[in-house]
């Protein structure tokens, strides 16, 4: 704690005052896939207002503008699915946030493909590494945004994320991020949850 406190004294704490908004940065950016059952075809929409809300039973939300094309797909089917992309996918992840499923069809234009899911009836983005099957629980109306807030069905997870021991090892995903406009790249693994409270071990002397 010394430590910290010495880098405190160095921190400049000079702040300014900004208007009410969204600085809240950076986020999960992803892909999320809905549509694919009568009447309504598969599309995808780039979300970066997305989180975690509950963990038994494990939930999630996405916040969609009532003027998109997908908002229209969920509201109307109750499902969707949450696809993290790889860093490398960063050019399809903007894209199909520039673009509406109403006029183009985003699968082939940003070049990736359906896979079927294994809870609901929308499909999965193949070249995804992580998939989250989710099913509308709640519709909240809160302003330029609605809310789903959404319960996990099923999860599906690259193999080449699982180590030998069937850990889920994240950081080999090399995920992406968005925040103020800008897209960022997550970086190293520096500590596992609680290791501020963990005590070192100490080599035994010879």
């Amino acid at each position: 704690m010394d430590k910290v406190r010495d880098m405190a004294k160095n921190e400049s704490f000079e702040k300014q005052t900004w208007k009410p908004g969204n600085v809240l940065s950076p986020l999960p950016v992803v892909l999320v896939s809905c549509g694919g059952v009568a009447g309504w075809k598969p599309n995808i929409i780039t979300i970066a207002w997305t989180g975690s809300v509950c963990s038994d039973p494990p939930m999630l939300s996405i916040s969609v503008r009532p003027e998109r094309y997908s908002f229209g797909i969920i509201k109307n089917t109750g499902e969707f699915v949450v696809n993290v992309p790889f860093r490398r996918q960063a050019r399809a992840v903007d894209w199909c946030g520039m673009v509406s499923g109403r006029d183009v069809d985003k699968w082939e234009g940003a070049a990736l493909s359906q896979a079927p899911a294994l809870k609901v009836q929308c499909p999965i983005i193949r070249e995804c590494p992580i998939h989250i099957e989710c099913q509308v629980r709640e519709t909240l109306n809160l302003g330029s945004h609605v809310m789903f807030v959404s319960e996990v069905a099923a999860v599906q997870i690259s193999s080449s994320l699982i180590d030998a021991k069937g850990r889920f090892r994240l950081e080999k995903a090399g995920l992406l991020a968005y925040g103020l406009g800008q897209y960022f790249e997550l970086g190293a693994v520096i500590g596992r949850f609680g290791f501020s409270v963990q005590k070192r071990k100490h080599k035994s002397r010879r």
